[in-house]
């Protein structure tokens, strides 16, 4: 992470990547080497406080929800009761916007230091104070960065501006007077291989065996680097055995969707997955993770044999299931612990059947442009019909399949049928 990573407090700049940690830049110096386009982001950090020095019975408390929604289907139901740490609720004045703009000269977002692009979806402070002058007032949590730990991440104010201003700052906010500011707040600018160079593999197209995961492909978060890393190291270590790689597709996976949008779009920002990036949400759900993955891992040998067992009983109980609600039984055959994932199942099931159907529907047609495959070497430029900016994205991208091109940001549906036809001409001369 962090190819030659710079960190920014005020005026004060130094060679980083987080906080105490040093840069890569022999890596950064390499992969540039080899002719890859890449380019430069930001992000920042809030300044991390003291617990000890916080009242938190000045602030409304933000709990969890309980019982907790685990994030793996062998969970089970989690009793929250006595294990949660509550967030805390909190405001920004005007008496904080005041310090922000009064100082805003000395920020490096502001004053031409920083020429990395940040994410607009999660403005730094600054951001916040001088693109939205008509708001009164901005949310603020702290939040605990662990159970014993005593630093507290003031999420909502990301900030750049010089220490002492910081401390300024977060001594502005009411209840924070007596606060003890334990790392200050900094933005980081970072180089980024533009993905468009990786196929859905997510192997670099100019290098064959060179696999790309995580930040240095554009996008910003932990759980999207996980994803791709899922992604790349399965196919790095298929790649070794001789085997296909393993795609998964937009109306597959969430992940699908995040690595298409990198290959097919590359980055203008950081790079964050939402579900509204996602056109089947209707059919991508919590409740059916397991039915979607599940075998798609067992195939790649990813699912061993337990939980496959467990798996397969859980999908034929769900189909019994299915088949008793729709003879109108209303009592299932459901364990109490299993009753919460297959009851919501059901109920969305039952609740969006039409849409569901209808997005079947337009599921079917739109995968047959996905199957149809675009050979590596074929020749845009040749194509008559196609204009030099089409020519040029697709050469850069390179799509796969015919559904691929169609995504490609700024082909036009005329392109995409020109495309079509050429290659099922091709295929059918070949």
């Amino acid at each position: 992470t962090f190819l030659n990573g710079l960190v920014h407090v005020g005026d004060e700049q130094r060679p980083a990547g987080r906080a105490g940690e040093p840069p890569t830049t022999e890596l950064a110096q390499s992969i540039a080497s080899l002719g890859f386009t890449m380019g430069r982001l930001k992000t920042g950090t809030p300044p991390r406080l003291d617990r000890r020095s916080i009242d938190f019975t000045r602030f409304p408390e933000e709990r969890g929800d309980n019982p907790g929604e685990p994030f793996s289907f062998l969970s089970g139901r989690l009793d929250m009761t006595d294990r949660q740490v509550p967030c805390h609720l909190l405001y920004t004045t005007e008496r904080v916007h005041d310090a922000v703009r009064a100082n805003i000269s000395r920020s490096p977002l502001f004053n031409g230091q920083i020429t990395g692009i940040g994410p607009r979806y999660c403005p730094s402070l600054e951001d916040k104070v001088m693109r939205f002058p008509q708001r009164e007032r901005h949310q603020v949590y702290l939040e605990p960065e662990g159970v014993d730990v005593d630093e507290i991440y003031v999420n909502g104010l990301s900030m750049s501006l010089p220490r002492d201003v910081q401390e300024t700052i977060v001594r502005a906010l009411p209840g924070l007077e007596d606060a003890r500011v334990l790392r200050h707040g900094y933005a980081v600018e970072y180089d980024f291989i533009q993905p468009t160079e990786l196929d859905r593999a997510l192997q670099a197209k100019r290098l064959a065996g060179l696999f790309f995961a995580g930040q240095i492909n554009g996008t910003s978060g932990y759980e999207e680097a996980a994803a791709q890393g899922l992604v790349a190291g399965l196919n790095a270590a298929r790649l070794v055995r001789a085997e296909p790689p393993v795609v998964l597709e937009r109306d597959q996976a969430y992940i699908g969707i995040l690595v298409d949008d990198l290959v097919t779009r590359g980055c203008l920002e950081p790079y964050r997955m939402f579900t509204s990036r996602a056109e089947h949400r209707l059919s991508l759900r919590i409740d059916n993770a397991d039915l979607r993955l599940t075998p798609i891992g067992r195939a790649a040998g990813l699912v061993d044999d337990d939980r496959w067992s467990r798996f397969a009983a859980r999908r034929s109980r769900l189909e019994r299931n299915r088949d008793r609600s729709a003879k109108g039984l209303l009592e299932m055959e459901i364990s109490l612990l299993d009753a919460h994932l297959d009851e919501a199942t059901l109920q969305a099931e039952r609740k969006y059947e039409g849409y569901l159907k209808r997005e079947a529907t337009q599921l079917a047609r739109l995968r047959t442009q996905d199957l149809r495959l675009i050979p590596m070497d074929f020749e845009y430029a040749g194509v008559p019909g196609l204009s030099r900016e089409v020519v040029q994205r697709l050469s850069e991208v390179r799509p796969a399949t015919v559904g691929q091109a169609s995504r490609v940001p700024g082909v036009t549906a005329a392109a995409v049928a020109i495309v079509a036809a050429r290659v099922g001409r091709r295929a059918r001369i070949g």
